[in-house]
């Protein structure tokens, strides 16, 4: 649990959300993210269609109406106890459609708002998480997302010391998880030099046919204290879960 000089005042907070609602830069937001993330984690409906079949009026007997309805299955999201372990418990927030409020970490304008549903997760001290998957047009589309997702992810550090020299920012790749057409983890250890914030987040990104989900958890602390193993169990649940 953080110590009373480690939590921060109001008055950054509301800065943060400023730089949040005013801010088109995408690094700009990903340190906002970060440092509102820090603040703030101390203290669906299914879509169907459905086809009618007319009836023939010119028919003096006619054959009574068929209907068939046919439900676009929706991918299913992690629920609380499948994420990694913590020393509290883990609340999920319901599904909901669209991107999160507050963005996606190190992958922003990298994911399209359509299409897209995400899931928040917290514990009742400084871990939190997020998963978002998006529904692309086509196999070839969702491909192509998880590549962009990668790169964005592996150069997220380096994009976040460019644009603020204050911080240090490390991104690190770790490893493949062998699940459906494949799941890739990353980290990002962030340090405010000035504040003394020190953040460990992991990354997963993997696909299943047309299906992309992004997954993320974040707490204060180092990359050694990061549950890399269980982190990758979470992804493989995550994608053998989409569809069942």
């Amino acid at each position: 649990m953080r110590s009373p000089g480690q939590l921060p005042s109001l008055v950054g907070v509301f800065n943060v959300l400023n730089i949040l609602n005013v801010s088109n830069d995408h690094v700009s937001r990903d340190i906002a993210m970060i440092a509102f993330r820090t603040s703030l984690t101390a203290s669906g409906a299914a879509l169907c269609l459905a086809l009618a079949v007319a009836v023939p009026l010119s028919t003096a007997h006619a054959t009574p109406a068929t209907t068939t309805t046919t439900t676009t299955p929706e991918p299913a999201f992690l629920s609380a106890h499948e994420m990694p372990p913590s020393s509290t418990p883990w609340t999920a927030d319901p599904v909901t459609d669209g991107l999160p409020e507050y963005g996606v970490l190190c992958a922003e304008g990298v994911i399209p708002a359509q299409g897209t549903r995400h899931r928040e997760f917290r514990t009742e001290l400084d871990t939190g998480g997020q998963q978002v998957t998006t529904v692309t047009a086509s196999r070839a589309e969702a491909f192509a997302l998880v590549t962009k997702l990668r790169r964005a992810l592996l150069s997220c550090g380096e994009r976040i010391e460019q644009e603020s020299p204050e911080w240090d920012a490390t991104s690190r790749t770790h490893g493949k998880v062998r699940v459906k057409a494949g799941a890739y983890v990353y980290s990002l250890d962030t340090n405010h030099r000035e504040v003394g914030t020190k953040d460990i987040h992991l990354f997963s990104v993997g696909s299943t046919g047309r299906t992309v989900t992004f997954i993320e958890w974040g707490q204060m602390g180092w990359l050694k204290d990061a549950p890399i193993k269980d982190f990758k169990g979470t992804t493989r649940t995550a994608l053998n879960k989409l569809y069942g």
